[in-house]
């Protein structure tokens, strides 16, 4: 290899090298992005078949019985409407 062969491949080398420092943010960028989509994905599948979940077992816990308050609550808001009225 003569003088002009050896310049010209470190030429090419230093241009191939900028290159490369200019096109590298540009690709971290790119696979930053994707890994942050997949991330948001996968998180809003969990979330949706955690809501599945837990609309499925709503449906199960609900019975037949009808929900009619206990002693106690009548009692209580009998004692409310009378302190009501007599203030």
């Amino acid at each position: 290899m003569n003088t002009e062969q050896t310049q010209t491949l470190l030429a090419m080398l230093v241009v191939a090298g900028m290159f490369v420092l200019l096109v590298l943010p540009s690709v971290i960028g790119i696979v930053h992005d994707r890994r942050i989509d997949r991330q948001i994905r996968e998180a809003q599948e969990a979330r949706k078949a955690a809501e599945d979940a837990a609309s499925a077992q709503q449906t199960q816990k609900s019975s037949s019985r009808s929900t009619v308050p206990s002693t106690a609550t009548w009692y209580a808001d009998g004692r409310r409407s009378k302190k009501l009225v007599s203030s």
